[in-house]
């Protein structure tokens, strides 16, 4: 558990964050910030594109994996991180 802005949050849960953050329709997830027991956000993703709809042929999936290298994403900063584990 970490504080954003005054509020705790849970680090690590990807959600929509609608009326919380400025990007509202867009997934975010919380990080941990530079100083100790504080969080950040990271947004991620299209705010048009569905959770589930697209992502279950699996042909569309492999193909965003190799096109976004999601077996080299590691950091769990970064949003290339979250799209390739959220989405796919």
């Amino acid at each position: 558990m970490a504080t954003y802005k005054g509020k705790t949050v849970a680090l690590y849960k990807p959600r929509k964050m609608a009326g919380i953050t400025p990007a509202g329709k867009k997934k975010s997830v919380f990080v941990p910030g530079k100083k100790e027991g504080t969080a950040k956000v990271v947004h991620f993703g299209d705010s048009s594109m569905s959770d589930y709809t697209q992502h279950k042929n699996k042909k569309r999936r492999a193909n965003f994996h190799s096109r976004h290298n999601c077996a080299e994403k590691k950091d769990k900063t970064k949003a290339g991180y979250w799209a390739c584990k959220n989405l796919w």
